[in-house]
């Protein structure tokens, strides 16, 4: 008895109806383990979710450009054409006149002055805060008739003597143009009369007001 021999060859599977059908549906299968595995290992598994922002704050926008004071005179402006500057400061590169201006002289004893000393028609007058600061020290001193010093941003002082009438105290902050005292006579320079005696320090160094504030023509 002859036994026939079947025909494996690939070319009757590939004839069969149901073959490529069965290769795309492999293919599928394969893909979809592919990306399922893909998810798995790329997904860390810390136990939490990892959620993105519906919406974001708008940032906060910082002004930079705040205004920067500059000095202004220690008393009211409307009195600018009356002022007079009856002591100027003592500056070793100036002049002989103004060097001969800026001795004081107390019994016969001469110093040096570290500011300017004015005056309006020999009147009191309201003392204002040259710049915005903090009131530091009130030294109450009959003899050079009180000081007020305030302190200022970038290393700025103002210091006022000769003044009564103190209306601020130590710790006070104080706006620029604001009242703090009323010019007096005092004992240490009787001649200069009803007066303000005003200096400004940077970083603790004596400075010369005319500098900052046109007296030029006093």
């Amino acid at each position: 008895m002859r036994e026939d021999k079947q025909n494996t060859s690939p070319k009757m599977w590939v004839d069969k109806p149901w073959f490529w059908p069965a290769v795309y549906a492999v293919i599928a299968i394969i893909m979809i383990a592919f990306i399922v595995l893909y998810n798995v290992l790329a997904t860390p598994d810390d136990g939490t979710e990892t959620l993105q922002p519906v919406s974001q704050e708008p940032e906060t926008i910082v002004e930079t450009n705040a205004r920067e004071e500059t000095m202004k005179y220690p008393f009211e402006e409307a009195y600018l054409s009356n002022v007079k500057v009856i002591q100027d400061y003592y500056d070793v590169s100036a002049d002989a006149a103004t060097r001969e201006n800026a001795l004081l002289v107390f019994n016969q004893t001469y110093s040096t002055s570290n500011g300017i000393s004015i005056a309006i028609n020999s009147e009191p007058f309201k003392v204002l805060a040259a710049l915005s600061g903090e009131v530091t020290e009130v030294k109450l001193d009959k003899f050079t008739g009180n000081t007020i010093t305030l302190t200022h941003e970038e290393g700025y002082t103002t210091r006022y003597t000769s003044v009564g009438d103190i209306v601020v105290q130590e710790g006070d902050v104080v706006a620029q143009g604001e009242p703090i005292a009323t010019t007096i006579e005092n004992e240490w320079n009787p001649t200069a009369g009803i007066h303000l005696h005003f200096e400004v320090l940077k970083d603790g160094e004596y400075m010369n007001p005319r500098d900052l504030l046109t007296f030029s023509e006093f």
